[in-house]
């Protein structure tokens, strides 16, 4: 499972980011980016859903595979 975050759309709420710190960091403009190449470890993959759940923008996804 791996998180993906649509620059695009993110708009800087920074949900992900205070919800699952382990996965998102904030780049200099504010806007959230993935940590590595989004690999959710295990145990944490009810924050990844969790993060993807309260993006106001949907611009947080979840890969399988």
């Amino acid at each position: 499972m791996r998180v993906e975050v649509n620059s695009e759309l993110c708009q800087g709420h920074n949900r992900c980011y205070a919800l699952a710190p382990e996965l998102f960091d904030v780049d200099d403009y504010g806007n959230a980016v993935v940590i590595g190449d989004g690999t959710v470890a295990p145990g944490l993959e009810e924050k990844a859903r969790l993060a993807v759940a309260n993006c106001p923008e949907y611009a947080i996804s979840v890969v399988d595979g």
